[in-house]
């Protein structure tokens, strides 16, 4: 039987779980109530999970169920019940974002499959392959990939790769955005995003979407993705309707059932509703990704008038009854409308609703009238399943506690861009200095300098957040040629970049490989990691909940909100711009990376004290986005001296909560 790949269809209610069963899923991927990335989905009980595996197997279908948030501290009993619970089912695989749930999943429910979710940013064989070897079965490959580059990658890596091939697009690294959390806690790796990317901005005195994607659409490349072994091709759209995720499900369907079908379900995904369509990076159209239009469907009409318990709008789109409109108004609030009744005036049609409708709001069809799938489930099947046993939720307890360094004064690290702070910076006021700097100066780092070999033990040089796979090998070589000048200190963005290390290395993880509980820091460190980073969006709250104290603490830095692959157009001479509510935001390029920066920095200084009571003593200072200054550095010393805030600077989460 020659190889097809498998169809995995997203359900996020109990219609679109019927809609992709019918519509040919191979696999489908659910979130139960807690700890998964679509909150805002309804998702399923424990019962309504049991009741759809039995489902699924009468239909020869897969289940996964997402576990792809990351884990505060207070929430890690409540996890190892849920574990517990899946692990006595037939769930076919979780997928995880935390190496917390990793390291407890592996070492305590060894009969869980893991898939590692495209949060965790896997980008290049050498992250497939680190997976493999961490015992996790699949990885879910970043959406930024070319199609090169995955070529490459199935011929390098014995993992099972998975890849996006339909639906919406994030402007950031899915997993490396942090904007929805700065403006307000909602964090997107708590499964709570409030899509900064699709908002207007003010870019030089006009209001545009400089980061709103359009949608993914891969369906002309699936017989290549087949023809490479690509293991699964995976729909996006959780929060989507079930008729969308039948539509799409058809369309994938039938090319991966016999590519000569593709006309056919190229025209069943022109009315799927989504966004404008992009090829992407797979494509290699990246120019025009970026849509104006941040809303779904198709555009009919602004409201000309109301009535009473009407609404007027003039199109020339045939209206029909069952058809599903959304209603925008200026904010980006919408109200969803299913026609049921209407009246026709040549291109004017009269809506009627009893909901509450706004004058000049956009009208978007959204849906059209489709097979009704069941709402609820004719009876429920339960799995009686025991409490986990309180011996191991104290070996547990225990297992993860961690042990810390003592010490009677505080260490400093400092992390810099430009090799010009070697000049500003008085260097035995460091325990650390992190070089994040390009490729291309590695070589103009005065390694053979006196100054430089004296003070060798403080330097680190920090690795890129994305390395493509065909710039791996040559990462790898310069790498070797840091350490065979005696470099051998790292500071890693992704916990795969171990594997690119000699042996004698020293290795710490930086804030991109996240390390929101004790149990995380317990996996990471599994690794023969050194040190960890804590997360600059974490809460005071979840730090002290931590037995962890020897971490280290992000006090100063410009937290990067975007990290991107996609290039954006800002119109501002100094890439500067701003929100409806005037926050101010800075766009970098570095090494043909976008990152979004706030040009208000997160400074946690009148903490300094109370963190040091707390037992935490190692604090970094994240000067990337500053000019190089002697002063500087002086000013921020003396705010920590004095345990004094920093003016003008925001303090994130750390006070008001993660979400």
């Amino acid at each position: 039987m020659s190889f097809k790949p498998e169809l995995l269809i997203p359900a996020g209610n109990i219609e679109s779980f019927h809609a992709a069963v019918e519509g040919g899923a191979d696999a489908i991927f659910l979130g139960l109530k807690q700890f998964n990335a679509r909150k805002r989905a309804t998702n399923f009980s424990n019962p309504q999970l049991i009741t759809m595996l039995h489902i699924a197997k009468e239909n020869n279908v897969r289940i996964y169920v997402t576990l792809n948030t990351v884990i505060k501290n207070h929430e890690i009993p409540e996890l190892l019940e849920f574990l517990h619970f899946l692990s006595q089912t037939t769930i076919s695989a979780v997928i995880i974002q935390d190496w917390g749930i990793w390291y407890l999943a592996k070492k305590y429910f060894p009969n869980l499959v893991v898939h590692a979710s495209t949060q965790m940013a896997n980008h290049n064989s050498a992250g497939a392959n680190f997976s493999k070897k961490a015992g996790i079965d699949r990885v879910i490959m970043a959406r930024e990939l070319t199609h090169p580059e995955l070529k490459l990658i199935m011929k390098k890596t014995q993992c099972e790769v998975e890849i996006f091939v339909h639906g919406a697009l994030c402007y950031s690294f899915s997993g490396l955005c942090l904007f929805s959390s700065y403006l307000g806690g909602k964090g997107a790796n708590r499964g709570q995003c409030t899509q900064p990317c699709r908002r207007v901005f003010n870019d030089d005195g006009k209001g545009h979407a400089i980061f709103s994607l359009k949608d993914n659409q891969q369906i002309k490349l699936v017989p290549d993705f087949t023809d490479m072994k690509v293991a699964s091709l995976k729909i996006e759209g959780r929060m989507k309707s079930a008729a969308y995720v039948y539509r799409v499900a058809q369309a994938y369907r039938k090319v991966i059932d016999n590519p000569a079908d593709m006309a056919e379900a190229e025209e069943l995904l022109k009315w799927d509703f989504g966004r404008e369509k992009t090829d992407y990076f797979m494509g290699g159209k990246v120019k025009g990704s970026i849509s104006e239009n941040t809303s779904n469907g198709i555009f009919l009409s602004k409201v000309r008038k109301l009535g009473n318990d009407s609404f007027f709008i003039q199109t020339n789109h045939d209206m029909e009854r069952g058809q599903q409109l959304r209603l925008v108004n200026k904010t980006g609030d919408s109200t969803n409308v299913k026609v049921k009744d209407f009246e026709k005036d040549h291109s004017t049609y009269e809506i009627f609703t009893e909901k509450n409708i706004r004058k000049n709001d956009d009208v978007y069809l959204v849906g059209l009238p489709s097979k009704n799938f069941p709402s609820k489930f004719e009876s429920l099947k339960h799995l009686n399943v025991k409490p986990l046993n309180g011996s191991v939720k104290q070996k547990v307890r225990q297992d993860i506690k961690i042990k810390n360094k003592q010490s009677s004064k505080p260490e400093f690290y400092v992390r810099v861009d430009n090799l010009e702070w070697l000049r500003k910076l008085r260097v035995d006021e460091y325990t650390g200095i992190w070089l994040d700097i390009s490729k291309k100066d590695y070589r103009n780092i005065p390694l053979d300098s006196p100054f430089f070999k004296k003070n060798l033990h403080r330097f680190y040089i920090e690795l890129p957040g994305f390395v493509a796979e065909n710039h791996l090998q040559e990462l790898i070589q310069d790498i070797n040629w840091l350490a065979k000048k005696g470099m051998k200190q790292f500071v890693l963005s992704h916990l795969s970049q171990l594997e690119l290390l000699p042996k004698g290395c020293k290795a710490i993880t930086n804030e991109r490989v996240y390390v929101y509980n004790d149990a995380a820091i317990r996996g990471v460190k599994t690794f023969k990691v050194e040190n960890v980073t804590y997360p600059v969006e974490s809460d005071f709250e979840n730090l002290q909940k931590s037995t962890s104290r020897d971490g280290i603490m992000p006090m100063y830095s410009n937290p990067e909100l975007f990290f991107a692959r996609m290039p954006v157009e800002v119109n501002n001479a100094d890439d500067e711009f701003s929100d409806n509510t005037n926050k101010e935001f800075k766009r970098y390029i570095r090494n043909g990376m976008t990152s979004v920066y706030s040009k208000t920095p997160v400074a946690l200084f009148q903490y300094a004290n109370t963190l040091k009571k707390e037992g935490f003593f190692r604090f970094l200072f994240d000067l990337r986005t500053e000019a190089p200054s002697k002063h500087l550095p002086t000013k921020l010393f003396k705010k920590f001296k004095a345990s004094e805030q920093l003016q003008p600077s925001t303090t994130f989460n750390f006070k008001r909560g993660l979400s």
